[in-house]
Parts: structure tokens; sequence; C-alpha cells
């Protein structure tokens, strides 16, 4: 192959044409370099960011937005920083399930459910939220209406259909309230579209949190997020478990892998060594500067499997522990904070008793993790923080062990994640050094220390290191 090349070059030479040698390429221009698929900016805000579910209707005895703004300086006070709205929109009567229906059945993108208030409710709950700092998310069901939503009427083309050419619900699933949306029509995309627009720049929200994004094909959404970016920074985080959602479209997606492990390990079914297929494959697949939300709670694992009692049981705290200091973002479902021992009902009225929180000590335990979080830049979200490096020990099937550092911030994590209490001796040199633990207390750590923890037990060490 190069004689040829040799050959042309002499060619030239003899007849007197100049030559130009070619310029060195660089390890840029190269077709063997990786170029980064990732095109995502994420929002500065969203660094250290808490995210903060509230079901409306549940939050507050009188279940509106009036009532969930004067909650405002509570959320505060608890340090989380993105409130993710369950759906704001009217909800469909017809085939509705329950007495008032599901949230998820939406009737019409561009209006607000009167259960909760009016427009100008909203709109004060937005700018309140906004004043006191907080950024407000919405959900977006673009997978399927409801049945009676005027687009049915309108334009029953944009629908999918039943081999007999009906409406049809999401298959296999018993979502019996919702028709699904044809996302082949271009009529769709605008009309979702237009919504998701609508409401960033009428109403200064902040982004969204998209209903089974999964089943809405990606080039919409990374469509949207170039649309909306137009508009304001934006914050997305999608119902999906898949890397490549998270290249173009979202900030954050479901970690439910992370969700199922931390639950079989609670109830006996696993043990530390559970985490690792999770954390390899986070590691290994998905973009480093990618978010996946890592959650003890939300409302279908609430309504649909169990309460924090039922799901965890003894391990809550050390689970939860994990959940706000290995990588990912975390989720405070409302409730959680006040140790709600009930399954909210999905489709009637079923506030929240607050009450439960007198007593409730596990709403301390996510304030002091959340302010531990926001302490140390290791910890912080995405590519901003650290990744984590395991830590071995002579007991990994139980004691689950790992360091993140950053920028002179060194994060060690220990956690029992056994009934039984563990004395563990440390295999390497990777956490040396002295820290400070989270509750108070400092240590030494280097290969060779042993570490004790009681059942279900855990310590979160830091150091800070000057930077020069």
């Amino acid at each position: 192959m190069r004689k040829p090349m040799i050959a042309a070059a002499a060619a030239l030479a003899l007849s007197g044409c100049a030559t130009v040698s070619p310029a060195p390429q660089t390890a840029a221009a190269s077709p063997w370099t990786p170029q980064s698929k990732v095109t995502i900016r994420h929002p500065e805000w969203s660094r250290k960011a808490v995210i903060y579910q509230i079901n409306t209707r549940q939050f507050t005895p009188a279940g509106t937005f009036r009532a969930a703004q004067a909650q405002l300086p509570r959320l505060k006070a608890l340090g989380v920083d993105i409130l993710w709205l369950m759906p704001i929109h009217p909800i469909g009567k017809e085939n509705r399930k329950g007495t008032l229906g599901s949230p998820y059945s939406v009737q019409d993108y561009y209006a607000v459910n009167p259960e909760f208030g009016t427009e100008a409710d909203f709109r004060a709950f937005v700018d309140a939220a906004h004043a006191q700092g907080f950024k407000v998310i919405l959900d977006l069901v673009a997978n399927h209406t409801a049945w009676d939503n005027d687009l049915a009427k309108q334009h029953p083309d944009w629908y999918e259909k039943t081999w007999d050419g009906r409406f049809r619900p999401t298959p296999w699933w018993d979502w019996s309230d919702i028709i699904d949306l044809d996302w082949s029509e271009p009529g769709v995309r605008e009309h979702v579209g237009k919504a998701m627009e609508y409401w960033v720049r009428e109403f200064r929200v902040d982004g969204y949190r998209a209903d089974v994004a999964g089943y809405v094909p990606l080039d919409f959404w990374e469509t949207m997020r170039g649309r909306l970016e137009a508009i304001r920074p934006v914050f997305m985080l999608g119902e999906v478990q898949q890397s490549a959602w998270a290249f173009a479209a979202f900030d954050a997606t479901y970690a439910w892998d992370w969700h199922n492990t931390s639950k079989n390990v609670a109830q006996g079914k696993g043990n530390a060594t559970s985490f690792y297929g999770y954390y390899a494959e986070n590691e290994s697949l998905w973009p480093h500067d990618t978010m996946r939300m890592t959650y003890i709670e939300n409302h279908d694992s609430n309504a649909w499997e169990g309460t924090l009692k039922e799901n965890y049981g003894p391990a809550l705290e050390v689970m939860t522990a994990l959940s706000f200091t290995g990588q990912g973002i975390p989720l405070v479902h409302n409730g959680m904070e006040a140790c709600n021992a009930k399954r909210l009902e999905f489709f009637e009225r079923d506030p929240i008793d607050w009450r439960q929180a007198q007593g409730c000590t596990y709403g301390d335990l996510i304030a002091r993790l959340i302010a531990f979080r926001k302490a140390n830049r290791a910890l912080d979200n995405g590519g901003w923080g650290a990744v984590m490096h395991k830590v071995e020990s002579d007991r990994p099937e139980q004691l689950l062990a790992w360091v993140r550092e950053r920028d002179g911030n060194k994060v060690l994590g220990l956690f029992n994640m056994s009934a039984r209490p563990v004395t563990a001796t440390l295999a390497d040199g990777l956490p040396a050094g002295r820290y400070t633990e989270m509750r108070g207390g400092e240590a030494v750590f280097d290969k060779g220390s042993t570490v004790d923890l009681p059942a279900w037990g855990f310590a979160l060490y830091s150091r800070q290191t000057p930077q020069t």
C-alpha cells in the first residue's frame, strides 16, 4: 500500500509541481480516537442536588399547591434542592381507577388539575420555591393519555390500536385507564413537545421527570433537550435504565437495579457482594458524568412494593446511608422523613400523617446525610464527584467498603450489610489517613486496620487536604 504513494510523490517532484507535506495527525483527528457521545451540560445547580418527590394529593391534608407551598421552609431545612411534582394535570374520568384516578392518566397537557388549585396557585408555588432556592421539575407523561383526552377525538390517528382497530392501553400492563400514543405520528411529537416548552417558558419550571421514558423514542427526548435548553437551563430525570438515554437527553435516570439489590440484601436474599454487579456496570457501562437515581422509596415502591419497614426493616439506615454517599443522585419521597409507615392509596385521597415525625430519628439521619454529602466534594453528583474504589477486607460478604477521593477530599464508607456484627481487617492501603466520622470522633486507617460495626451498621469518614 505504500509503494503507490511513493511513486505519486516522485511523479509530482519530477513534474516540478510543489509538494506539501501532510500535517502530522493529532490524536484528536485519528479515527481511532473515541469521541465523547455526551452532549449534555448539566446545570451547575444540580452539582450537589438532592431530589424530593411531592405527591400533591397526599403531601398535605388539603392536597393543594397552596398547602404544599407552606411546607417549603421545612423542606429547605431538610436540605433538599430539586422538587419533583407528580403530574399536575387534570385526570381522565373515562375508565378511571378508584374515586380520583391516577395522576398518570392525563386529560390535558396544558391545564392544571382543579383538585390541586388554579394556574395562579401553581405559579405562586413555583415562584415561592425559586425564591427559597429550590428548582421545580414536573412529571411528564408522554407515553399515553387518558381515554377522554381531547386528542383521542380530534386526532384518533395519533393513537396506537389493537388488532381490531380500537384504542389500546400500554400492552401487558393493567393500565386500563390510559391509551397509548403513536410516536410515529409527527403531530404527537409536536403536541407533547410544545406542552413541555409551555411550562418551561410560561411558568419557569426547571425541567421534567419523564414517566416511562424508555417507551418513548430516544430521539424525541434528545430533540426536546435542545429545544428546552434554548429557553432556559433544565434538569431532566428519566424513568429508564438504559445508558443510551444518558448521553444527550437526561441528566439522571433510574437505578432500579440498585433499589432491587438493596431490598434483596435487606431481606436476607443477598450480601455485600450483591452490590458488585451494579457498581461494576455503573462504572464500566455508563457515561462517567451521568447521575443514576439511587432511591429507597418513591411513589411506585410505596404503593405497590411496601413501606420502608416492609422493604428494609432494620437495614433501612445502612441502605439509606449508601444511597446518599455512593455514586448516584439520591431521592427523598415525601413522608420518608416522617417515618411514614403506610402504603399510600394511589387512586384516593390518603394524606400523609405527619404526626409520625414525632420520635422519628430517621428524618434526622436524612438531614445529616444531606449535610455530609454537601460538605464533601468527592460525593458531588455525576462527573463533579469521584468514582468509588473498592476497599478489600477479609469479610467481603459482610463489609461493603469504598473510598471516593476528589480535589483533596477523601471519603471512606463502611457498611455492614448483614444482621450480624462484623469485625473486619482492611486488606489494602487505599483508605490510609486520619479522618473525622460523620457523627463525631476521629480515626486513623491503614492497611491492616480493623473495623467493628454492629448489625446493619455503617460509618462515614471524611478528610480534607488543603489545596496548594
